[in-house]
């Protein structure tokens, strides 16, 4: 739903779903005289009375004789007065367990009657800290049935303990229905709204608090400008931007931070960079918006320089700096800048933190370093469920199938509990390396074991399986018997297989499904120009080539990239645009002669998957061929080759490679449209299946 948000009478009114909804929000809002509300800080009190002990008599039988059953009234009161006492003093410590266990005994064995404000306070705060729904209401509930009436603060403490665990329909009755409210009692509701997604109500109860308080303080309009983010309206961000300037908080950290935020998420890097640039004072989390920012867009390499710019600034590097910075590199495929952002991890003291570390064994593992990806992972003092699926992933898109099983098997072991996220990792690597047994094993376990239902994706790991192995009738009624609706994944998961095992009739039928869903994405009609071409259907692949040139699809150059000293340099087939043409084509030239003495044969009747046929009559300088020379000519023979590229392998580069691979001794790692292609000792992790 779109809120109209004005600033003037002539323009739209902001409207919402509720009986606000007729009053324009300069009308009821910024028109209206501005209040200054404030609750003093002396006005604030705790509701709960100190247990005053009166001192011992002196004469022991008297007091026994006279006062035997008031005596045992008082002690027990003081019990309870120290078993509140003890519980508040847990949760200053943060033992919030242990605290919500000495709660356990006053529910079983005390009405409540003098249990006060400060001891539900405290409770309220390990509520909060252990994100508990049940402790809520064990909360909630003895303090209605003991009769206590709570004041505003307690009150507010309460709501808040309620949005904070998530119960937003009982906080919301809550709010409703008490008798006070101030702002932040208004402001507590309304940023829970923000939290849980729910931005036109949060904008609803906005506009009634602006009526009654004229609240004008700078986490108001940040909280405001974030629902304008979470409603992808800039124009409403924009007039919120201009009331907080008028307010004279437009640039403070919270709302400029929101600002960055919001100007990203709604397309505008240039407002969110206008926004940062005016910041008074660049904060870390300001640094850390704006970069975050440019990565959001794709603009990796700008994201990347203003790390480096934050760098030489003051600003402190925390480690969710780090983490953005390796997700950018994960992009970029930058192995050298990722060796700079692990370094700082560990110089500015980060080097345990959970966040920036999985990120790490992400980066290494989709860049083929699993060596490192493992090392950081084992160096790592915890590890959740995201490090696991990471490394996990990592193995499986290497084809190394059972060190992935070997990973899943000690996760459980360690009694992680795995997700949907986990099996998908697995299973992948069980069908990139056509373990078929465990795959089928694993899948099972998902519901009978881990009560995790299996999803689309998972089921196109097995159909993926299958294929791998021939069974394309077993997988074609897998697709059918799915209790899903068979999703593109399947039918391209037996697509590939019909072109790998030459299964024309089938293979037509799954492109057909596929044209149905996606008829304007390319690889469909490749993937059967291949089939057809290698089945020598040439009429049929003309007919595919017809429907291309009608649906205005064009096969794209073929273009390749690998980095060398920090530096990305990229090659398209035939290229000679590079200062070192001469040599990278000589050496492409003696690496051919070389490798056909050890077995290399030309396969002149393959087509490219992805690109036009003109480069065809170029098979023997592809771009991943003039990449692969030019970083065996300016690398050291001991260290990898990296080569990223934006189409699929075709036959003969994949068997140059292998064969390059194992002349010059090489590892060399093609990460294509594919898959990761691991070659290593004249061999790869893909089982030349892709």
């Amino acid at each position: 739903m779109e809120i109209a948000f004005s600033l003037h009478k002539s323009q739209t009114p902001f409207l919402g779903s509720s009986s606000t909804g007729n009053l324009s929000f300069w009308e009821c809002c910024f028109a209206s005289k501005v209040r200054n509300w404030s609750i003093p800080f002396s006005r604030v009190c705790c509701s709960s009375k100190e247990q005053k002990l009166k001192p011992k008599p002196k004469k022991v039988e008297y007091v026994e004789r006279q006062v035997a059953v008031l005596d045992d009234t008082q002690i027990r009161k003081t019990s309870y007065s120290g078993l509140c006492s003890q519980i508040e003093k847990l949760v200053l410590c943060n033992r919030y367990w242990e605290a919500m266990d000495l709660f356990e005994i006053l529910e079983l064995d005390h009405d409540g009657s003098d249990v006060g404000g400060s001891t539900y306070d405290a409770l309220v705060s390990a509520c909060v800290g252990l994100r508990s729904i049940r402790g809520v209401k064990r909360v909630f509930n003895y303090m209605i049935n003991s009769g206590f009436e709570p004041d505003l603060y307690v009150m507010n403490r309460v709501l808040l303990m309620h949005v904070k665990c998530g119960l937003m329909l009982d906080a919301r009755k809550l709010f409703d229905e008490m008798p006070e409210k101030d702002v932040a009692s208004w402001m507590t509701m309304i940023g829970g709204l923000v939290d849980s997604g729910k931005f036109s109500e949060a904008f609803e109860l906005f506009l009634c608090m602006w009526e009654e308080f004229n609240d004008g303080r700078s986490r108001t309009f940040a909280t405001m400008i974030r629902a304008s983010a979470g409603l992808g309206l800039i124009h409403v961000g924009r007039q919120i931007h201009s009331c907080a300037l008028k307010r004279g908080v437009g640039d403070g950290n919270f709302v400029s931070c929101a600002l960055i935020d919001m100007y990203s998420k709604c397309g505008s890097i240039e407002d969110a960079h206008c926004v940062f640039d005016q910041m008074p004072e660049k904060t870390t989390v300001a640094w850390n918006s704006i970069i975050a920012s440019y990565a959001l867009h794709g603009y990796s390499e700008e994201a990347l320089s203003l790390y480096y710019e934050m760098r030489d600034s003051a600003a402190t590097i925390d480690h969710f700096t780090i983490s953005i910075v390796i997700r950018i590199c994960a992009r970029l495929g930058s192995l050298e800048h990722a060796k700079q952002a692990h370094a700082a991890l560990v110089r500015h003291g980060y080097g345990t933190d959970i966040v920036a570390n999985t990120a790490l064994v992400d980066f290494y593992s989709k860049w083929g370093r699993m060596e490192d990806a493992r090392h950081v992972f084992n160096r790592m003092q915890r590890k959740n469920v995201i490090s696991w699926n990471a490394l996990i992933a990592g193995y499986g898109n290497h084809g190394q199938g059972e060190e992935a099983i070997e990973m899943f098997e000690q996760m459980l072991q360690e009694r992680t509990i795995p997700n949907h996220v986990t099996f998908l990792a697995v299973l992948s690597a069980c069908s990139y390396s056509g373990l078929s047994a465990q795959g089928w094993e694993i899948f099972y376990s998902m519901s009978r074991d881990h009560k995790v239902k299996p999803r689309a994706m998972h089921y196109a790991c097995m159909i993926e399986l299958l294929g791998r192995e021939g069974l394309l009738d077993e997988a074609y009624a897998l697709i059918k018997s799915v209790p899903l609706k068979p999703t593109t994944n399947m039918w391209a998961a037996l697509l590939r297989a019909c072109r790998m095992h030459e299964n024309l009739e089938l293979g037509k039928l799954a492109a057909e499904k596929l044209y149905a869903m996606e008829p304007e994405k390319l690889c469909n009609y490749i993937v059967l120009l291949n089939l057809y071409n290698s089945s020598g259907k040439l009429k049929e692949a003309a007919g595919v080539l017809q429907t291309l040139k009608r649906k205005g699809l064009r096969m794209l150059p073929a273009c390749s990239w690998i980095e060398v000293k920090k530096q990305p340099y990229a090659f398209l087939c035939g290229d000679k645009s590079h200062s070192q043409t001469k040599e990278i084509y000589q050496k492409v030239d003696y690496l051919m002669v070389e490798i056909s003495r050890h077995g290399y044969a030309e396969e002149n009747e393959t087509l490219l998957p992805d690109v036009d046929e003109e480069e065809q009559r170029m098979l023997k300088y592809h771009s991943e061929k003039l990449a692969i020379a030019f970083g065996l000519i300016n690398t050291p023979h001991w260290t990898p080759l990296q080569i990223t590229q934006g189409h699929r392998l075709c036959g003969d580069c994949h068997s140059a490679i292998k064969h390059i691979a194992s002349v010059t001794g090489r590892e060399i790692v093609v990460r294509d449209a594919s898959r990761f292609h691991h070659f290593r000792n004249g061999s790869c992790s893909c089982g030349d299946y892709w």
